[in-house]
């Protein structure tokens, strides 16, 4: 199917609405590829379809943990209190790092892994690009967490993501324990769109990244949605990789245990679902939140 650019960037998923509005059907696939298009066989493929996410052990294998950390560590330490690309907490911790993979070439290679860039293809059905790449880092006692959202719904109204052809792949750096602020999910409401409440303020970005409070559900909506769909904790080792559909709800705790969680952030889009102007904010996020150069993301040289 071919669109033009009117049509791709029809507003099909209105939302920081004056007052709320019904849920809105998902009109595109969540799966794009076929099981002779990359790694996954069918039932996984099918999982995804139902579910919305999957989990796949060992994305990272041991030798690869530790040379990690300690990226994380030195780009913490070099971090520029200047640069916009490091959210810090209200305490002051850094929260996340967007962009990771132009600080360092390791993070950078793990985007090019076998493990991750033919899944991305596969599961979107042709070339893909990073849209977003971060670390997040949620040290012990004092890690907040993240409300619960739908990642398009952002990306669909501050960057101007025009349809549902995007995923999320969150791969564990340390163990992500039920206690320690693991990811929450709920299974199948990728089907589904909440239309949010509020007009996006001016630089929304500066403040959201912090604690988001434009742009996700109302509690009578998160009730109606976790009644319906479950919520389920995804936990596991680390080198343990998450991936879930642009549209699914989830969020987490915040960490007051010992033990700190961290995670390489990256988010494929279709190069066909490049970004339109957005829908529901006065100017794009920058570049570092949400990448408007839709070129092709392959695999490094050898």
């Amino acid at each position: 199917m071919s669109l033009t650019n009117n049509d791709r960037c029809h507003d099909h998923y209105p939302t920081r609405l004056p007052r709320a509005a019904e849920p809105i059907a998902r009109i595109e696939p969540t799966v794009w590829g076929r099981e002779s298009d990359g790694p996954l066989s069918q039932s996984e493929l099918n999982s995804v379809i139902a579910d919305g996410y999957m989990v796949r052990p060992n994305t990272l294998g041991e030798s690869w943990l530790p040379p990690l950390g300690d990226e994380l560590h030195r780009i913490a330490k070099d971090a520029d209190s200047a640069d916009p690309r490091i959210i810090r907490e209200a305490s002051g911790g850094i929260r996340s790092i967007f962009q990771p993979h132009l600080f360092s070439d390791l993070i950078a290679e793990v985007v090019a892994l076998d493990a991750v860039l033919p899944v991305a293809r596969q599961l979107l059905g042709g070339d893909v690009y990073l849209h977003q790449a971060r670390i997040n880092l949620m040290p012990g006692f004092t890690g907040s967490g993240f409300y619960w959202h739908s990642d398009f719904e952002t990306w669909h109204a501050e960057d101007g993501m025009p349809s549902m052809r995007a995923v999320s792949c969150s791969i564990t750096l340390t163990e992500n324990f039920p206690y320690n602020g693991s990811l929450m999910v709920m299974p199948g409401s990728h089907h589904t769109f909440y239309p949010c409440v509020g007009a996006t303020p001016l630089s929304h970005h500066e403040a959201s990244l912090v604690k988001q409070e434009i742009g996700v559900p109302d509690r009578r909506t998160l009730t109606m949605a976790a009644e319906r769909y479950g919520i389920e904790q995804v936990t596991g080792p680390a080198g343990t990789a998450l991936w879930f559909d642009s549209n699914m709800m989830h969020g987490s705790g915040s960490n007051i245990t010992p033990f700190p969680r961290s995670n390489i952030f990256l988010v494929f889009n279709s190069v066909d679902n490049g970004l339109c102007a957005p829908f529901a904010a006065a100017a794009p996020r920058p570049e570092y939140l949400a990448a408007r150069d839709s070129v092709a993301t392959h695999h490094c040289d050898s």
